[in-house]
């Protein structure tokens, strides 16, 4: 049964609402006249439902629940008033232009992930619009929307949500969210949506005022878990699926991530996210068009993407916090918290090699084995960065990668990370080195649940002895200063940074082994000793030579020094892309632009080379 307020085009408005321990629910129309609508009653299922006429787009409801309390619509699709006001009926007839829109396949996908609030001044839907055409120019061409589900007050990173159908009203209206998806299409870039469903937000919250949405059974940083498994879950299960078909249908989103699934709690013989993935998957055969289902996890479970039939939910793909990890650690030096872990060539080989660095072994941090073996996942099933919202905004600062290294690093891990054999995302604004910060902010009207974040903040960072307290989450001002500068991008090093990222994507759009390859056309070596890694792309026609120096000083190296690599005394390579050459703001490099495999290779500090096998369809082999 479809749940929530639906406008019939045909001066009617159904409205279905699942209660189940309720004796009487009326809809209450309070604007623009106000009438009070009692709805009938389905016993079996727990569902009160009715056709009105006479109720238009625009106008505004709440639910009175056994003729006392009344709420906004659990499944409300705008709040023009905010969590505590009325919820609005949506007209969800829309001039779309993207009938012809083939959709992109996730590998070919280069994701830009996106905070509406912090993305620009103005912080909506209609300031992205302005912005598509530099993306574009960049190579993006797929967005990533953090979620956008109404959330307490006019800031947030998202994850606060406590209406999942209701678009973010200090972000837009429904209708302009549609016409940003709309103009995105026309332009060239699929649109992702990130979702919610390990929890809701603690303010706002209604849901349990209508049914056991919630279980003690499970709990976990954000509360008790969603009731999946328990008695009453076929209608829980149904609201957040329903929920996925929602933004896929009404909106023309090319896909969800969906985020932390290890928060999901579910011991069904059929697990929420196989139910989510087949109904997703019956859409697409439905509407002939591929749909994408994304999982963030830090479980480094092979069964997330696995086929239903060999035991596994079948979502398309999923992020890999592994690659971020390895990345990270040998280009800072850190090692606290979960990249105690990390910080080894060998990581990030595995890492590029396989996905997960940790498939089965004991690690240090979770005092557990952790993981199973990634080895057989396809390239376009996993999602790398070396930045995204949470890696830089979890950190009590906020600091992006371009203020914790050099900018030669910077390239570095852009090179690393875009021509990997993976799926490439951005964090907006890496792309020109963005040093605004991204902080944690909010802007709850609980002033106790405010002050329980503020001691939270400061008890979580603790442990690492700051000389200073975090950022007050609820300041206007650390929400102010988490804006992106998008001028920058135009200037000094920032240009040339941008450029950078552009020519890394150009490379990775025009060749297939630089586009996720199959795993049997890629190999990786590395030297701990000298900090070297090395990669090789095998093809028919072509072949690709990948060289990072992690230190920062110049070393001499040969290949044949790393035992793996089967190095042929007769292979000469020619080179494509060089991270030192002046051009990119490199004070010198050593690299010629022939290369022989069996010859030593001066590396300057932190630097990339890219070469091509000699010959192979491109005679002077320079991009």
């Amino acid at each position: 049964m479809i749940i929530g307020s639906d406008y019939l085009n045909c001066k009617k408005t159904s409205f279905s609402l699942w209660a189940p321990f309720r004796n009487k629910v009326t809809v209450h129309i309070v604007s623009p006249d106000e009438q009070m609508i009692e709805l009938k009653p389905d016993k079996k299922e727990g569902y009160w439902s009715s056709k009105i006429s006479g109720i238009y787009p625009g106008y505004q409801y709440t639910y009175q629940l056994d003729s006392k309390e009344e709420f906004p619509d659990p499944a409300s699709q705008f709040q023009p008033k905010g969590i505590y006001g009325p919820s609005e009926i949506v007209n969800h007839s829309f001039p779309w232009d993207d009938q012809n829109w083939p959709g992109i396949a996730l590998s070919d996908m280069v994701i830009y992930e996106l905070h509406v609030g912090t993305f620009s001044t103005e912080g909506n839907f209609d300031a992205i619009v302005p912005r598509l055409d530099e993306l574009a120019r960049l190579g993006i061409n797929t967005i990533e929307l953090m979620p956008i589900a109404q959330f307490p007050g006019k800031r947030n990173w998202g994850y606060d949500g406590v209406f999942p159908f209701a678009v973010q009203n200090s972000y837009g209206t429904p209708n302009s969210l549609k016409k940003l998806i709309n103009i995105c299409h026309q332009h060239g870039f699929a649109v992702l949506l990130d979702v919610v469903y390990n929890h809701l937000g603690p303010e706002g919250n209604f849901l349990p005022q209508f049914g056991p949405y919630f279980t003690e059974k499970y709990h976990s940083n954000w509360g008790k878990g969603i009731n999946f498994d328990g008695p009453f879950s076929n209608e829980v299960r149904n609201f957040f699926i329903q929920n996925a078909l929602y933004w896929l249908k009404k909106y023309h989103f090319d896909g969800l991530r969906l985020d932390a699934i290890h928060g999901i709690f579910d011991i069904s013989a059929t697990h929420i996210l196989s139910e989510l993935s087949f109904a997703i998957k019956k859409l697409s055969k439905k509407n002939n068009k591929v749909y994408h289902l994304i999982a963030e996890s830090d479980l480094n479970n092979n069964k997330i993407v696995r086929d239903r039939q060999k035991g596994g939910y079948q979502l398309d793909a999923q992020w890999s916090d592994d690659f971020h990890h390895s990345l990270h650690a040998l280009l800072t030096g850190e090692k606290s918290g979960y990249y105690q872990d990390f910080g080894k060539i060998q990581d990030l080989v595995k890492a590029i090699n396989e996905g997960f660095v940790y498939s089965g072994q004991y690690s240090s941090f979770r005092k557990k084995n952790h993981g199973n073996s990634s080895r057989f996942i396809p390239t376009d099933k996993l999602i790398v960065y070396s930045q995204n919202h949470d890696q830089v905004g979890n950190r009590m600062l906020g600091e992006r990668l371009s203020n914790l290294v050099s900018l030669e690093n910077l390239k570095l891990a852009a090179a690393i990370t875009i021509l990997s054999p993976y799926i490439p995302l951005l964090f907006m604004g890496e792309e020109y080195g963005e040093d605004s910060p991204f902080l944690y902010f909010i802007n709850h009207e609980d002033q106790n649940l405010v002050q329980a974040v503020r001691e939270g903040r400061k008890k979580e960072f603790a442990q690492f002895q700051w000389q200073q307290e975090p950022p007050d989450p609820q300041d206007k001002s650390t929400f102010q200063k988490s804006k992106i500068n998008w001028q920058k991008r135009k200037e000094n090093n920032y240009a040339v940074l941008l450029n950078f990222y552009s020519q890394l994507i150009k490379l990775r759009k025009k060749h297939s082994l630089l586009r996720c390859p199959s795993k049997k056309q890629l190999t990786a070596w590395g030297s701990e000793e000298k900090k070297v890694l090395i990669q090789k792309r095998i093809g028919k026609e072509e072949q690709f030579l990948l060289i990072a120096n992690f230190n920062s000083c110049k070393i001499k190296y040969n290949i044949k020094q790393c035992k793996d690599y089967p190095v042929s005394d007769t292979s000469i390579w020619q080179l494509v892309f060089d991270s030192s050459q002046k051009k990119w703001l490199g004070k010198e490099t050593s690299a010629s632009d022939i290369f022989y495999e069996k010859d030593e290779i001066i590396l300057e500090p932190s630097q990339f080379l890219l070469y091509r096998q000699k010959g192979v369809n491109n005679k002077n082999g320079k991009e």
